[in-house]
């Protein structure tokens, strides 16, 4: 044990030193933190919007005011008709509300329970899908809440996220993202770096185990990324806002068992790469890319085609993500996040075997 310690603080002491490995491994994860947070941002906060009213009653001009007073819309006057083309080409309005001409009748016709779908036109510019979806949805819920009607619309609640912000889905998922470029990516590039110096050979004549000099220079990292856990956890909560809804303990022994299991991976890549350009190209391209694109921390898993939900499966920050999201935004308990905890583990089980076989048959 005195000779594994002794690896241990002689690693410690490797990383301490370089400068370059200790920016990345401890500014990355603030960095994109507070990128993701606030500089990345799906929200709608500022939409211009016009108004096309023929015959401007006194309910039309409460209409106005109401959508005005929003903070996501800007008002930007009346227009006519035939300006409505020109005001959104040329950027001037985002969105036109175009009221008509018998607005009054229609809307009194409604609170008797009568349709009236034709009162106002809501026109917006969709060469952004996503902001005009949203301004859409915004509007309409303005416009449908100021009808003196029971029956003129449903009432709707958004629960766990009502502001929408996107830092409730991002924090999740750069957590995951994150976690497995620091311990994967610098554990293997740690490892391939002793081999190609020639290093490795003096290591492994020394009286500890190859084994225990392996894990000896995992701990550095594991401890490194419990210090980025702690940090995230502290952003997340003091500056980004974010809820903590559930058990903070689940929520740390979770992360602590997707660390075991991005080491792991770390040491797997560490076999299969001879140099550390080749490392950082598995680590870096290989990793990061499904992790974006398949863990559902941008895009949603139900809406990719079934072959990709099942390869998305094999991805663990899929289940660490969905875990993350459970205990700390919607507030559940560590019971409920158990399928996510026991697919972790078996993966984590499984990497560790295949990666120390691996290993010792290349040592070998």
């Amino acid at each position: 044990m005195g000779g594994f310690l002794s690896f241990v603080k002689k690693e410690t002491l490797h990383i301490v030193r370089d400068r370059r490995t200790m920016m990345i491994a401890l500014l990355m994860p603030v960095v994109q933190i507070l990128l993701f947070g606030f500089a990345i941002s799906t929200e709608i906060n500022n939409i211009d919007f016009a108004v096309t009213a023929p015959n401007p009653t006194e309910a039309i001009r409460r209409q106005v005011e109401r959508i005005a007073a929003n903070p996501y819309f800007t008002f930007k006057g009346y227009i006519a008709p035939n300006e409505i083309d020109n005001a959104l080409r040329s950027g001037r309005a985002d969105a036109v509300a175009v009221f008509a001409d018998d607005y009054d009748r229609q809307i009194a016709a409604a609170e008797q329970g009568m349709p009236a779908e034709k009162a106002v036109q809501l026109i917006f510019d969709a060469s952004n899908p996503n902001n005009a979806a949203a301004g859409a949805g915004y509007m309409q819920s303005i416009l449908l809440a100021g009808r003196q009607t029971g029956a003129a619309a449903p009432e709707t609640r958004l629960l766990y996220n009502p502001q929408m912000k996107s830092a409730y889905n991002f924090v999740p998922g750069i957590m995951g993202l994150i976690f497995i470029l620091i311990c994967a990516m610098l554990t293997s590039v740690s490892i391939v770096r002793e081999k190609e110096t020639g290093t490795m050979e003096v290591l492994l004549v020394s009286p500890v185990r190859p084994i225990r000099i392996i894990f000896a220079k995992m701990i550095p990292y594991f401890l490194l990324s419990c210090l980025n856990l702690v940090s995230i956890l502290l952003l997340a909560r003091f500056v980004l806002g974010m809820p903590m809804s559930g058990s903070l303990a689940g929520l740390v022994g979770i992360s602590l068992l997707y660390l075991m299991l991005a080491l792991a991976l770390g040491l797997l890549i560490s076999t299969l790469a001879n140099n550390q350009v080749t490392a950082m190209l598995i680590s870096g391209m290989l990793l990061m890319l499904p992790i974006i694109m398949l863990s559902g921390m941008v895009f949603p898993i139900e809406n990719m085609p079934g072959i990709l939900q099942g390869v998305s499966c094999i991805i663990p920050a899929r289940w660490y993500i969905e875990a993350v999201r459970k205990l700390m935004i919607e507030g559940v308990p560590f019971a409920d996040v158990l399928r996510e905890v026991l697919i972790l583990a078996a993966m984590t089980a499984v990497l560790i075997g295949v990666a120390l076989r691996k290993f010792n048959d290349k040592l070998e």
